[in-house]
């Protein structure tokens, strides 16, 4: 139903009224009305019009269609379905001082990452040093040990002290000190050689895939049928200790410097 010309419809959530082309619109503080030939909206309406020929109903052609008036606080469930509503933006805000404690707590993290990887690498490396140290150790006096055998000499036991030359030695060294102690024998026996020994260093000269020669120094003290009053000499052993076969002596150099010439 179109509400009358004079008729006041601010309460109307929604009305439809026919105006004459050239008919003004303006907006009023009260209302929608139709004042001398005006229409008033009142503050908080919306309007919706179109152009309609009305030649049919006897209205004018090319009058106004005034469709809809609403409040705007008003519910719009009847609203266009192309309206959007806007969704409220996110905002995230960090404090400065939170970030520069953040920052500094990462920091830290990472210098004591740092410094964990320094400590491992140099415990790694302080291991292996002493692992190193404690082989050559080994080395040294497993040579020395079989220097001073070596040069340890009593004719009356000829058999004791070529059972020193034989020990810990590998099979091949075995067998050469066992083709040449006869040989030996005759020398010492008739010369009546005695000798002691004492240990003045011993150094690993080089290492090869766990093949290791050490010098042996000793200070060698002898007596003999030559030389009663007895006398003494520095020697040289070289001895070469192999760590992959269970640390066997396969190799002795210097022996003839602690024996008598022939």
């Amino acid at each position: 139903m179109v509400p009358p010309l004079d008729q006041d419809v601010s309460g109307l959530h929604q009305c439809r009224v026919v105006v004459q082309d050239g008919v003004d619109l303006a907006l009023d503080d009260v209302g929608v009305v139709q004042r001398r030939g005006s229409v008033h909206v009142g503050r908080g309406f919306g309007l919706r019009r179109r152009e309609v020929d009305n030649s049919q109903d006897g209205a004018a052609v090319g009058s106004t269609e005034i469709v809809s008036a609403r409040r705007d606080d008003e519910s719009t469930a009847d609203a266009s379905p192309a309206a959007v509503v806007p969704r409220p933006e996110h905002v995230i805000s960090v404090n400065v001082s939170t970030a520069v404690r953040l920052a500094t707590v990462v920091a830290l993290i990472a210098a004591v990452l740092t410094a964990g990887g320094l400590w491992l690498s140099a415990r790694g490396e302080l291991t292996r040093l002493r692992a190193s140290a404690a082989d050559e150790q080994r080395f040294e006096q497993i040579a020395t040990e079989y220097a001073l055998g070596a040069s340890n000499i009593n004719y009356q036991d000829v058999n004791a002290w070529v059972a020193k030359l034989k020990a810990n030695t590998t099979p091949q060294l075995t067998a050469k000190f066992d083709a040449t102690a006869p040989k030996l024998q005759e020398i010492l026996v008739p010369l009546k050689w005695t000798s002691t020994a004492a240990p003045i260093a011993a150094e690993v000269m080089s290492t090869t895939n766990g093949i290791d020669k050490v010098n042996v120094f000793l200070t060698v003290n002898s007596t003999s049928a030559q030389t009663p009053e007895g006398s003494q000499m520095t020697i040289t052993y070289s001895v070469t200790v192999d760590r992959n076969n269970d640390w066997k002596i396969t190799d002795v150099g210097g022996l003839d410097s602690a024996l008598p010439s022939k």
